[in-house]
């Protein structure tokens, strides 16, 4: 009866380590003992821990409470003064048993030139010991010593995982902020090789499986993808995709692949854009999110007006430089404050995430808050209007586009007064067209009027709910609904950063310029 029960005891203790690990073994193996089990390195400290002190659950004959550390640090100084293999100490109501692990093969032996003492297991159990619990101890040890090591194991591979994250994440921020060259360093020891040119791919999934459905991504184009898991939405994968046309060829692309093997994911991704205007085509790619949350195959490439930076000419550069000067030759008091390049990332994530960019910059709220008040000044800007909010991303998207991209003027540009006129830059030709291309699904959409009534109301409630609710007469549900209904016309997200509503306001002030000149 005696050998069965050892049998069931040692194959529940198998099942344990498999399913509850360390943590369930030691609860056990305390319940049986009717005590204190846990986990002691070779000085006493105390590494795990499970079950009472003896005494505590109401049973009469143990009056006496002990203070199980300090009795497990006795043992554990005579055990070791003694060489002995496992010990045993009674102190009148309890017993407290002292047994080593055994040390896996993979595990460090010496410390500083000195062999390591292995960890001890200790039990602490009212007197008298029940029949057959230190042979039970014993039979504990491999299961025990063997959960150790997979535990030991699976947190450096978390380590490792984190590490590799972080250091794609830092890639990706380097890639959105032009700083190419650094990019290109980091990422030299990760695979695969930073493409060029690019497209990139949003992938919104589940809660908790962004590692299974970055599994999916990577066996779907064959490891090919720059793959980083979002810093600011939880649910997004960001993939930097190589956009060499063999998908094109093939008739199947990634994205089409994704969202048919991942049940309920939804998928963007931006047009064929160099590495160096990664962030262009981040913003793409989230605006075909939001449009392929609407359609039943999960999936849409974007497909809109070009970026404004193309089409602002050598005046819009010109007033580009002439705003962003004061940031860009800024130079801070101390050297631990930040300087001109970190300002501008950190203008260039709120345009992009608003409050969101405290996870992409990894700074406390306050900390963005002081930047963005010394942005402010230094600019000559509020930051809390819209219409100056427009500008400040308007230029920092100019300056990120290389000069030769940009359409050059028709007529010569006066070196004073146009070029540091951002009315005058929306007056060209090139950026009216732009802004009727904008503009031109809201013309086309069903009660065109009401939805334009909202729009300009939104925006002229520098893009607040609240208000612009209170202002049309309804709910604030019924505002978003409205709202909601723009992005599936524009083609575009409105509600989440990134938002196309800097580029919608800078339209409807170019049209507003074009009815008054």
């Amino acid at each position: 009866m005696r050998a069965r029960q050892r049998a069931d005891d040692v194959l529940r203790m198998q099942r344990l380590a498999r399913n509850g690990g360390t943590a369930e073994l030691l609860r056990w193996l305390a319940g049986r003992a009717d005590g204190w089990a846990g986990i002691v390195g070779s000085d006493g400290t105390v590494l795990n821990a499970s079950g009472t002190v003896p005494g505590d659950a109401g049973r009469a004959r143990h009056t006496y409470v002990p203070d199980v550390a300090a009795l497990v640090a006795e043992g554990v100084r005579a055990l070791t003064g003694r060489g002995a293999l496992a010990y045993s100490h009674d102190t009148g109501t309890h017993t407290t048993l002292l047994f080593p692990l055994h040390e896996p093969s993979t595990a460090p032996h010496a410390r500083d030139g000195q062999e390591t003492p292995a960890p001890l297991l200790a039990v602490v159990t009212p007197r008298p010991v029940a029949a057959g619990l230190a042979t039970l101890l014993a039979d504990a040890l491999m299961p025990l010593s063997l959960c150790r090591e997979a535990e030991a194991v699976e947190r450096k591979r978390r380590r490792v995982d984190l590490a590799e994250s972080r250091g794609r994440e830092a890639v990706l921020h380097l890639l959105m902020t032009g700083q190419l060259s650094i990019a290109h360093q980091v990422a030299g020891a990760l695979r695969p090789r930073l493409p060029d040119p690019v497209r990139v791919c949003v992938v919104e999934c589940h809660r908790g499986s962004r590692d299974e459905v970055a599994r999916v991504c990577a066996e779907a184009d064959g490891g090919r993808s720059w793959i980083v898991r979002c810093p600011v939405y939880a649910r997004h994968l960001i993939l930097v995709m190589p956009a060499d046309g063999t998908e094109e060829d093939t008739g199947t692309t990634t994205d089409e692949k994704v969202a048919a093997l991942v049940a309920e994911c939804v998928v963007g991704i931006s047009e064929r854009v160099p590495l160096a205007e990664t962030a262009t085509g981040y913003r793409q790619a989230f605006h075909a999110l939001a449009v392929a949350r609407e359609l039943p195959g999960r999936h849409v490439r974007f497909g809109a007006a070009p970026e404004p930076a193309l089409v602002v000419g050598d005046a819009g550069r010109q007033w580009a430089e002439a705003l962003l000067a004061p940031l860009l030759t800024y130079v801070p008091r101390r050297a631990q404050d930040p300087g001109a390049q970190e300002l501008a990332a950190t203008a260039t994530s709120w345009l992009a995430f608003s409050s969101h960019a405290t996870d992409h910059l990894k700074v406390h709220r306050n900390t963005l808050a002081a930047r963005l008040k010394l942005i402010g000044e230094l600019l000559g800007l509020d930051l809390d209007r819209l219409a100056d909010q427009s500008a400040l991303d308007l230029a920092l998207r100019i300056r990120a586009t290389p000069a030769p991209a940009c359409t050059p003027s028709a007529v010569p540009v006066p070196p004073e007064g146009a070029a540091h006129d951002l009315d005058e830059v929306l007056r060209r030709p090139a950026v009216q067209e732009w802004a009727s291309h904008q503009l031109a699904p809201l013309e086309r959409a069903p009660g065109s009027g009401r939805a334009g009534e909202t729009l300009r109301t939104w925006l002229a409630c520098e893009g607040r709910i609240g208000p612009a609710a209170a202002e049309l007469g309804i709910s604030v549900p019924g505002a978003r609904k409205r709202l909601t209904r723009l992005e599936t016309v524009f083609q575009r997200s409105l509600l989440r950063p990134p938002s196309a509503r800097y580029d919608l306001w800078l339209a409807l002030r170019a049209r507003e310029l074009a009815a008054t000149s």
